[in-house]
């Protein structure tokens, strides 16, 4: 066998790449990877520790449920986990409490859910069975976390798909690794490379020829790769960039059957946790709801950096989509002086450092994570075959129950890695 055929040419250093190669390099394969951006990690992306006194997370932060491939990850680093735990609060539009999670039809819903045999989308679901005036409130609560959790389009995201999540309230259990992620992808980008993996940074993939049995990944710089095999790992809105084989081209076609939603995060560092001199106790604040333009803050606790992070998820993210970052931390300070009462100026006084990101803006991302339509279980089949030079690998891949997340993408591609290795 030539050493083309033995090559392996995996696209993205994000999480699903890294761990592809790590597994193929430790079993005598060679491999490249080529990534667009000057760093690994992809959506996540840690940010200096001068600016926020930690290596903040500017995309991917937390850790969801068991996790077991991320875990595992963890502890071979040397790192640790730190759960959350605290109190989530909610504001009306007038009053912050602590946010009453009950709703007196949740165990309507769940009941309906659990005899749910059909997938249909979450839109419909609602329309069908909680039509009425007195479901308003569950109807509001269901789109929030869908939209906001999810980052996911109710009207195309599937019912079945996200019924787990939906029935636990959305609170699986959550935690954030020390230090942040940027530990996990400098751990594995070290494995890499000893293993004896080549990653080229700045290296925009145009396209992948196929022609005799030969592969060639072209890169916009006019380098070219010649390989056996080829791994994309890219977000799924960066495969219409990619000019592909045919045979693969019919296959990146599925991917439009998979949701793919946007975030915009934002981080501010304060001199002082100032929410804490409010008359409620707001020592333990975790979580923070409301209807404000940014409508999801967060602390750091159990950590005591003065950082509040604002999330707004979903495809209502269009709405700020004229907004550059500098706009964004605007919006953030703006939402959270109508959450606590305060004057825009009185916040922003104690500002020490912004940061501020919509992911539909990064060239490399064009959005956030991937969710499941009632029809991405049969897509992900299609994507996921082993069949040809051209193979796929990612978070939308997974078929566990969260897509989506760094764990997913870690799964993914140590999936797809085995896969090639079983040949």
């Amino acid at each position: 066998m030539s050493d083309k055929s033995e090559h392996i040419v995996i696209v993205g250093a994000g999480a699903a790449g890294l761990m592809a190669a790590r597994e193929l390099a430790r079993a005598g394969r060679r491999v490249t990877i080529l990534e667009a951006r000057d760093r690994c990690g992809g959506r996540i992306h840690p940010l200096p520790a001068s600016q926020f006194g930690y290596r903040a997370d500017g995309g991917a932060e937390f850790v969801h449920g068991d996790a077991p491939v991320t875990r595992g990850l963890v502890r071979e680093a040397g790192l640790s986990l730190q759960e959350i735990e605290g109190t989530q609060w909610t504001f009306d539009g007038q009053t912050l409490s602590r946010e009453d999670r009950y709703d007196r039809h949740e165990a309507e819903l769940h009941a309906v859910l659990r005899e749910l045999k059909d997938d249909m989308t979450v839109a419909d679901f609602l329309r069908r069975h909680f039509a009425g005036d007195e479901y308003e409130r569950l109807r509001h609560s269901v789109a929030r976390m869908i939209e906001g959790y999810d980052a996911a389009d109710p009207e195309r995201a599937s019912t079945l798909a996200l019924r787990e999540e939906w029935m636990n309230g959305g609170h699986a259990t959550q935690a954030r690794i020390v230090g942040g992620y940027g530990g996990l992808v400098d751990h594995l980008a070290a494995e890499c490379r000893k293993h004896g993996v080549a990653i080229r940074f700045d290296s925009v993939v145009a396209a992948v020829e196929e022609t005799g049995g030969t592969v060639s990944v072209r890169c916009a710089n006019g380098e070219g790769h010649a390989c056996g095999r080829v791994i994309l790992t890219v977000p799924l809105p960066l495969l219409q960039g990619i000019a592909l084989p045919q045979a693969a081209r019919d296959k990146a076609a599925a991917a439009a059957e998979i949701g793919f939603g946007n975030v915009i995060k934002i981080l501010l560092r304060f001199e002082r946790p100032w929410w804490r001199d409010r008359q409620e106790d707001l020592s333990d604040l975790t979580f923070l709801l409301s209807d404000q333009t940014i409508p999801v803050w967060w602390t750091q606790r159990p950590t005591e950096h003065s950082v509040l992070s604002g999330w707004f998820g979903g495809p209502r993210t269009a709405e700020l989509s004229s907004l550059d970052p500098q706009g964004l931390i605007d919006a953030g300070l703006d939402s959270l002086a109508a959450i606590f009462a305060l004057s825009r100026k009185d916040i922003e006084s104690g500002l020490v450092a912004g940061f501020a990101s919509n992911w539909a803006h990064d060239p490399f991302a064009r959005g956030a994570y991937s969710w499941a339509t009632p029809q991405t279980r049969d897509a992900q089949t299609i994507l996921s075959r082993a069949d040809g030079a051209v193979l796929f690998s990612g978070e939308a891949l997974y078929r566990g129950r969260d897509m989506g997340t760094v764990e997913a993408a870690l799964a993914s591609g140590l999936e797809t890695a085995q896969m090639i290795l079983r040949g």
